[in-house]
């Protein structure tokens, strides 16, 4: 039921072929502008972790979920500094920003590149299903904290019980509380855990410099003109809340 007809099909999306070390950076970029004076100041605002790293990237984590509205914007390519001043931000928007932030207090980062199967979000789209993508673009960041690499979802270290796209709650703001496992690693053998999400993964594309490199190479989940019309729209729909979702 999802379409591919919004997809850039152009873009030869295959697996990694290759298992060259890549190393990341924390140099700014045209999405990870983080010499931007705002950036400078919300990175300002996380060293009251006192010099842990991983303290601080959990800081500003929770800064951006409380500065950054959630919504379903799809411009993966726009910078930094315009979602903070905007105050709302996609998903993938909010991610890059916690990138920008660790690479103004010096910690590398670098994305996976991860295709994953459209049909996860349709709990998210339950009326619009004919409309979701066939295939989904994710750039799933990773921090070098004491030279060790840990996925966003490997800064917090919590198990929970899975995310469900369903309700309020996005990846961004899920991998505070729950596991966030695309490789199946959060399995044991023979019994299967909430938080494994392998199963929607098409194509794993591999490691990353920065997002800026990924985009480059595979594009957007949309393509060019589909991403222009519909961002102005999306960018300010927000995800509903339930009642689970609500404050007791």
């Amino acid at each position: 039921m999802a379409t591919a007809l919004v997809t850039p099909w152009w873009y030869r999306r295959r697996a990694a072929d290759s298992d060259e070390p890549v190393t990341g950076g924390t140099a700014p970029t045209p999405i990870l502008d983080w010499a931007h004076p705002l950036i400078r100041s919300l990175t300002a605002r996380t060293a009251s972790a006192g010099g842990d790293r991983l303290a601080g990237l959990r800081h500003a984590h929770a800064l951006i979920a409380r500065s950054v509205r959630p919504v379903y914007a799809v411009n993966d390519r726009q910078p930094i500094s315009r979602t903070l001043r905007r105050g709302r931000g996609s998903c993938s928007q909010r991610m890059a920003l916690l990138e920008g932030v660790a690479r103004g207090a010096g910690v590398p980062t670098r994305v996976r590149g991860l295709v994953v199967d459209g049909r996860f979000w349709y709990p998210r789209f339950p009326h619009l299903k004919p409309l979701v993508p066939s295939r989904v673009l994710l750039a799933w960041p990773e921090f070098r904290i004491a030279s060790e690499w840990l996925s966003v979802s490997g800064l917090f270290g919590a198990s929970g019980t899975g995310f469900t796209n369903t309700g309020a709650e996005t990846l961004f703001d899920a991998v505070a509380r729950t596991t966030v496992d695309w490789d199946g690693h959060s399995c044991a053998a023979g019994d299967p855990s909430a938080c494994d999400l392998s199963a929607h993964v098409l194509t794993d594309l591999g490691r990353f410099d920065s997002r800026d490199l990924l985009f480059a190479r595979h594009g957007q989940t949309l393509c060019g003109p589909l991403t222009a019309l519909a961002d102005p729209l999306l960018s300010r729909w927000a995800p509903p809340v339930t009642r689970r979702d609500r404050p007791e």
